[in-house]
């Protein structure tokens, strides 16, 4: 079933919404949220919330792409998860991958968050078009979809030393360009 029909029974309020979405979509979903957690339970529960959290959205909401959407769901419910263990003093692997980014993403408090993180997201997306497209897949699987620096290194063929260093550069360069613009810390 495609996404349009996907949408369709959410829209129609079709509970078989929920089940086409997991057979399609959950073992990403789920991948998404253990590369963030690192444990088994929590990403379950936050791939059953991002069904929820669907289902309450989609109407009114109408996404162009189900996949994106979804995986910003997972994304915010893990990292929320994350943020709540680590509040409690359980760590996990997501810690490291958002620890890399803090260097160069800046955290949002003020007034002008919003127009800040909208100004940020069109910078860093013009920043990845510039990439070649091996650095960009890289640089979208290590940070958006969380996968680790030893898997990216056993798929393009090289060392996770070496990609580690490559990984260092990608994020110097955004942070350089961050900077220019004066959207860092």
């Amino acid at each position: 079933m495609d996404d349009l029909e996907i949408i369709k029974l959410y829209c129609e309020r079709n509970e078989r919404a929920i089940d086409v979405t997991d057979k399609k979509y959950g073992r990403l979903l789920y991948s998404i949220s253990f590369n963030i957690l690192s444990n088994n339970e929590d990403s379950m529960e936050c791939v059953n919330d991002t069904y929820i959290r669907t289902w309450k959205s989609v109407p009114p909401e109408r996404p162009r792409s189900l996949t994106a959407y979804l995986g910003r769901i997972i994304r915010n419910i893990s990292i929320d998860y994350l943020r709540q263990n680590r509040a409690q003093k359980r760590y996990s692997g997501g810690d490291l991958l958002l620890s890399e980014l803090e260097d160069c993403i800046p955290s949002g408090n003020t007034v002008w968050e919003e127009i800040e993180n909208k100004a940020l997201s069109r910078l860093i997306s013009d920043w990845l078009n510039t990439l070649p497209k091996e650095d960009r897949m890289l640089f979208v699987r290590r940070y958006w979809y969380g996968d680790s620096v030893k898997e990216l290194a056993s798929i393009i063929g090289t060392t996770p030393s070496k990609l580690a260093s490559r990984m260092y550069r990608l994020r110097s360069s955004i942070k350089d360009i961050l900077e220019k613009e004066e959207l860092t810390l």
